[in-house]
């Protein structure tokens, strides 16, 4: 049974001025779980013009930092207190498994209570002067209006990425959320309104990028974009936000390489393999989807992997015994039959998966087998492009050199891993390694304090951490001659 729900715009909730809505749909059985607004440039000005204002009139900038700590705690606790409902709808949404779920409400949790214990602690800095009687210091104040696209791999925690360190600095914001998995975003934005954050500090639109987003990225009255997504679109956006040269923070995907050198713990590594690429169908922009094996051990390998692919348990996110869901969408499930095709046609070979499951129960949901493609090259396609699906390839090195220089090799640069007992050999390489993360014997972790962003095409700028939140903030140096004197030039 669907339910209807609205969008968030100046403190009130309301359906989109056009009328249109837009239906959202269940990946693992295409059924119907709620209508939203499909929202257009009209809704987006409203938001934009509400931000605007909750911003000029200096409330929210202005509210004592530890004030506004003290919203973003609670928005923290809110979550946590209605984790179950909103990993429910996350699982819904996305298709996921539901511990997955919990585990990243655990996380948004998490996120909410760091940039809390942060917002009184960017005070600024005094600073040498050299004129005598003086006081110099550097102070960080909010960037202003933001806008905040968001994807739909991981809606609430990428929202988690912004809206924290956003709130915590001053801003006023408008989240745009993927038009196909809105429902935690709606919910959180219930949580923050029980909060106390004031009306028009944090609007809510829904609907399409190429009319809301659009709308963000060119907007004069926007200071900021922040954008989790594809390449292609990110492009766009800095070309559209160029008009007030809007400042920027783009997080665009990567292509990850994961290095397997044969003195590292056999079985971690493919355990560890297997959970960098298959969580939530592959749909991770730091999946490490190009596994590069050291010769030695390549064979016995991708046995390994093979044989515990074929093992896998596909299904609702609701059984406790699935270990993977769909795909989020009839388009996503297109996406990766072509990029598995294009793999066969440049001469990788499928050593399992490679098609769309037989089990009758499956048949209604947008699910694929995971595949495993060994023979690859870096000329591949398949081993530089994206495939957000639950698709890996694999390479073999047989130097060290040779291992980064594979890795390097892309246009990509947001994370990478280094499987070595080798302390030395691992340092060498994470060195090397042209990516915003490099993890040594670990793959795909990532927490608040830990700033994230990419290298090369992967993006600008950092979320999470304390660069996470320098992206909200301006930096302006306040001078003060405490005895002026005349210089009697002219």
């Amino acid at each position: 049974m669907s339910i209807k729900q609205q969008q968030y715009i100046n403190g009130q909730w309301v359906d989109a001025n056009s009328g249109n809505t837009r239906d959202i749909i269940n990946p693992f059985n295409k059924e119907i779980i709620a209508t939203v607004p499909e929202s257009d440039e009209t809704d987006t000005k409203a938001a934009i013009a509400a931000a605007r204002a909750a911003f000029d009139n200096g409330e929210w900038s202005s509210t004592p930092a530890t004030e506004r700590g003290t919203i973003v705690r609670k928005i923290a606790e809110l979550i946590e207190r209605d984790k179950e409902e909103l990993s429910r709808l996350e699982s819904l949404d996305t298709g996921k498994t539901v511990e997955e779920s919990r585990g990243d409400m655990d996380d948004i949790a998490g996120v909410f209570r760091y940039y809390a214990e942060l917002a009184d602690k960017n005070g600024g800095d005094l600073i040498d002067s050299p004129v005598p009687n003086s006081i110099s210091r550097v102070v960080h104040e909010p960037v202003g209006v933001c806008g905040q696209i968001t994807p739909w791999n991981y809606p609430l925690l990428q929202a988690s990425w912004k809206l924290a360190p956003a709130l915590a600095t001053g801003n006023t914001l408008i989240m745009k959320p993927s038009e196909i998995t809105p429902l935690t975003t709606i919910k959180v934005f219930e949580l923050m309104e029980e909060a106390g954050v004031p009306a028009g500090v944090a609007n809510l639109v829904l609907g399409a990028g190429s009319t809301v987003g659009a709308e963000l990225s060119s907007n004069m009255d926007v200071d900021l974009i922040s954008f989790t997504g594809g390449i292609v679109t990110g492009k766009k956006i800095m070309q559209a936000a160029s008009v007030n040269v809007k400042k920027l923070a783009l997080e665009l995907g990567g292509k990850n390489p994961n290095i397997i050198f044969a003195d590292a713990d056999f079985e971690i590594a493919v355990d560890q393999a297997l959970n960098g690429v298959f969580f939530h169908a592959g749909q991770i922009c730091s999946a490490g989807t190009r596994l590069i094996v050291e010769e030695s051990i390549h064979d016995e390998f991708v046995h390994a992997l093979v044989e515990r692919v074929k093992k896998f348990k596909l299904g609702s996110g609701f059984n406790e015994d699935t270990q993977m869901g769909p795909l989020i969408s009839a388009e996503q499930l297109a996406k990766v039959e072509e990029y598995v095709e294009t793999g066969v046609k440049e001469g990788a070979t499928i050593a399992v998966g490679g098609s769309r499951p037989e089990d009758p129960e499956l048949q209604n949901g947008f699910f694929y087998l995971p595949t495993v493609f060994t023979d690859c090259t870096t000329d591949m396609s398949i081993v530089q492009e994206e495939a957000f699906g639950p698709v890996i390839t694999v390479e073999k090195f047989r130097a060290e050199e040779e291992a980064v220089k594979l890795a390097n090799d892309s246009i990509y640069g947001l994370a990478g891993g280094v499987w070595t007992n080798d302390i030395a050999k691992a340092e060498r390489c994470a060195t090397k390694m042209r990516m915003g993360t490099v993890w040594i014997n670990e793959f795909n972790l990532y927490f608040p304090h830990a700033p994230w962003g990419g290298f090369k095409q992967s993006g600008i700028g950092r979320e999470l951490g304390k660069l996470g939140m320098e992206e909200y903030t301006e930096t302006k140096h306040i001078f003060q001659n405490l005895k002026p004197e005349s210089i009697n030039w002219f």
